[in-house]
């Protein structure tokens, strides 16, 4: 009897389930489509995935230096922030399993004994009671409460996923940068301590032509001038290179140290193949994918919102052996079972459910907000990063000749100073700080050039 009155009030909940389907309890996150953008996001979802794409590339396909392969192989394995961010997976991960078991029952067995003195036909004596009880609980999840919250544990395990590729890019991207910033800056030195020393001869050298009478005191201080100040933008790199390195150390997780890096190493240019329809290139990066996947979670949160208005289904049951029956003592023990069902209906909580389902909504609302922000900041950055790697390949070309003129214009000056006198030594002074100049920021400009290729990969979600 008590089963058919079970029966009953599962099969009336059911009913009324059905007819609140209306209130998407137990529907699926769906992107909306509201808007434009959002329409072209969920369409470039389900476009192929082109596999030649920049973004798409494996990074040792965009970084094919063996030794930078090194350093991002071991920066992948002992990296702090990688190893956090698949530790989150596993937090997320034990929380989903958790949330998936809630759908079985809930077993306990609470056994006890006793000893105490009784009295029986009217005669006293002692002896021990016992009972091994189990008690089972199980929740009809009839109006998606537990649904809900499974989709959702569900969900924050593929967003800790995203973040955790957005942080293996970000350690590969990062070595990749440090590598080329140490290879530029040991390139700049070199250049300056050897311009340095020649520059240090040339003061010798105007010394001897100021007592020979052809140049004055004013040229031999302009000289000595140039030669400090060569030296002082060489303690500048050199603290830059010490910066680098560390930085480089960190992503590593290894103690500070000078890595071995060659001033030669140059990144190569791979082909910049981009996909035709850039909000597909927008869609595979990680942090969109994470703010989407931090949409749906907000949407299964007001979901559970709206559940908690609608009653919860419990059947429980409890069995077990004992010897204590009523006041009586029986030995041997027997069997006992029951079972029951409840159903309890929230009818006024002080206001705390309309509260949390205001919250949620404002919430989802937040998160649609950052998710379309989190779009066009990642249109920005594509742009930006594309503009900056046509600039910086023009610019490249225009210093090279600028760099070719003036060392024509070093080497005409120092032959007219030296044979005919035709010149002043200022303008011999001017060419060589302008030739220096020149190759200082042609090498700058080439690690420009390398940091705009390499953030543009990242910000096409490369770096799997």
């Amino acid at each position: 009897m008590k089963l058919k009155r079970i029966a009953q009030m599962s099969v009336m909940a059911a009913f009324g389930a059905a007819m609140l389907s209306s209130c998407h309890i137990y529907k699926k996150f769906d992107m909306p489509s509201d808007t434009a953008m959002t329409r072209d996001y969920v369409e470039a979802k389900e476009a192929p995935v082109d596999s030649a794409a920049y973004g798409n590339l494996a990074w040792q396909q965009v970084f094919t230096d063996p030794l930078l392969q090194d350093y991002i192989s071991r920066a992948l394995t002992n990296n702090i922030n990688l190893d956090n961010a698949r530790l989150n997976v596993d937090v997320a991960r034990a929380n989903m399993l958790g949330a998936r078991l809630s759908y079985l029952p809930a077993v306990a067995i609470n056994a006890n004994a006793a000893n105490g003195n009784y009295l029986k036909s009217g005669q006293g004596w002692s002896g021990w009671s016992y009972t091994v009880p189990m008690a089972i609980s199980w929740e009809i999840d009839v109006f998606g409460k537990i649904l809900n919250n499974k989709r959702s544990a569900e969900t924050a395990v593929r967003m800790q996923q995203d973040y955790q590729q957005a942080v293996r890019s970000q350690i590969i991207t990062g070595v990749a940068t440090c590598y080329y910033t140490i290879a530029i800056l040991n390139a700049q030195l070199q250049l300056s301590r050897e311009t340095a020393e020649i520059w240090k001869q040339n003061v010798e050298v105007m010394k001897d032509y100021k007592e020979a009478g052809r140049v004055t005191q004013a040229a031999v201080v302009q000289s000595e001038a140039q030669y400090w100040s060569i030296l002082a933008s060489i303690t500048d790199m050199e603290s830059s290179l010490v910066q680098a390195n560390n930085s480089m150390s960190l992503l590593l997780n290894e103690q500070p140290q000078t890595w071995a890096i060659p001033a030669s190493a140059r990144m190569e240019n791979p082909r910049v193949l981009r996909d035709g329809v850039p909000m597909r290139e927008l869609a595979m990066r990680p942090d969109v994918r994470a703010a989407e996947e931090n949409l749906a979670v907000a949407y299964y949160a007001t979901n559970s919102a709206r559940a908690a208005f609608y009653p919860g289904i419990t059947i429980s049951s409890n069995g077990g052996f004992t010897n204590l029956l009523g006041s009586m003592i029986s030995n041997p023990g027997d069997w006992f079972i029951q079972l029951a069902g409840s159903l309890a209906a929230p009818l006024f909580s002080r206001g705390q459910n309309i509260a949390r389902l205001k919250g949620a909504k404002a919430q989802q609302e937040q998160a649609m907000n950052n998710f379309e922000y989190t779009l066009l900041n990642a249109a920005a950055e594509v742009n930006n990063y594309c503009v900056a790697l046509d600039k910086t390949a023009e610019k490249s070309a225009y210093l090279a000749e600028q760099v070719k003129n003036l060392e024509e214009a070093v080497e005409d000056t120092n032959l007219l100073m030296a044979y005919s006198g035709s010149t002043t030594y200022l303008e011999v002074l001017t060419a060589q700080s302008s030739l220096l100049n020149a190759q200082i920021g042609q090498l700058s400009t080439e690690l420009a050039r390398s940091q705009a290729l390499i953030n543009l990969y990242q910000s096409l979600g490369g770096g799997r």
